[in-house]
């Protein structure tokens, strides 16, 4: 469910005034109260020390703000992430009390959580969340379209379990990557700017208006070819056809699933377009998570490698292995050698094949 922005938070303003005007309950120093994006306010006295993690995107927020190894339930998506065995060790022991949305309560209880972390489809879910309020737990759901909604769920993530301060230097880096990034290309006039295709999964699922990957790649100062067009929704995924992308021509081809870009190249369909021609079909890496996905948490590291394959001119001066670098030492405590920063751009081996 997806509110407007101000409406969203004046309910949150509210619910603060009228929550200490009529409850009788005094919280200490370390209580929080915050907003979820479905608009639900959560209001802890303390942060959790048991953390269920019921969506990837959460696991990885969690880890990031060094509570990984309080995790005491994910799902299996997190367990396929190989850099996250480096950093929450056992992450393979862990239950996975929730498949497909689906929360499997009992088994969800016995992990005696303190808070659970949910994906947005699972709050649509009227009997999922019935389940949650029968045993009165604790839930926070993490949905967003932008990347400004991302920060926030992020910062909020943070006030949660007690690492406000680290989720916002998370952000304040996040932020500033958008404006390195769009302050190189906004003379760029529309008309003249990289006509991009973006491969989510599978060849010809694509970004569709009002979703974080639209944000994050127009970010970029490309011109978004699926942006606006006539696309065929499944669910929560979209998807384009070849007529429609031969349309498109476009100049540049970004994949986040590995094989995907030399599938997209050695099609005889997909042989009449640009970037097909010029070999400029790209494989987005892969780290802690895919760059970039609609679920990944290195929507800043995404920008910038798409910025500077798109427009190498304009970034000549980045050097995309130092940022790496410094984002994975500085967030995660990661020291990254040689080897291992080109397995995540080279989007090989990062991830598990099954759980």
């Amino acid at each position: 469910m997806r509110i407007n922005f101000f409406l969203r938070h004046a309910v949150f303003f509210i619910s603060i005034l009228l929550s200490f005007s009529f409850s009788g309950t005094v919280f200490g120093s370390d209580s929080v109260t915050v907003m979820d994006s479905t608009g639900k306010v959560l209001t802890l006295e303390s942060p959790p020390r048991r953390i269920a993690c019921l969506y990837a995107f959460c696991g990885h927020v969690v880890t990031m703000l060094n509570r990984g190894q309080d995790m005491v339930a994910v799902v299996n998506g997190l367990k396929r992430d190989l850099l996250l065995h480096r950093l929450v060790p056992g992450i393979n022991l862990l239950p996975v009390p929730a498949k497909g949305g689906i929360i499997n309560i009992e088994a969800l209880l016995k992990t005696q959580a303190d808070i659970v972390f949910l994906k947005p489809e699972t709050a649509t879910i009227t009997a999922e969340i019935k389940k949650l309020q029968r045993f009165n737990l604790p839930y926070f759901v993490a949905g967003y379209h932008s990347m400004e909604e991302q920060m926030e769920i992020i910062e909020n993530m943070g006030k949660v379990i007690g690492r406000g301060e680290k989720a916002r230097e998370y952000t304040r880096y996040y932020r500033d990557v958008i404006h390195r990034v769009r302050s190189r290309t906004a003379h760029i006039p529309k008309d003249k700017r990289v006509r991009l295709y973006h491969s989510v999964n599978e060849p010809y699922r694509t970004d569709a208006p009002g979703t974080i990957e639209t944000d994050w790649t127009t970010a970029c100062g490309v011109n978004n070819v699926s942006v606006g067009a006539s696309l065929q929704g499944k669910g929560n995924k979209n998807f384009a056809g070849i007529e429609q992308i031969l349309l498109w021509d476009p100049e540049v081809i970004i994949v986040n699933e590995d094989g995907v870009d030399q599938l997209i190249l050695n099609d005889k369909k997909w042989s009449p377009i640009q970037a097909v021609q010029d070999q400029r079909v790209f494989s987005i890496p892969v780290g802690i998570s895919r760059w970039g996905h609609p679920g990944g948490l290195e929507t800043p590291l995404a920008i910038l490698w798409t910025a500077k394959k798109v427009y190498p001119n304009l970034f000549q001066d980045i050097d995309l292995k130092r940022e790496i670098i410094v984002f994975y030492h500085t967030f995660f405590n990661l020291d990254l050698d040689e080897a291992l920063i080109d397995k995540i751009l080279g989007n090989t081996g990062m991830r598990q094949t099954s759980s």
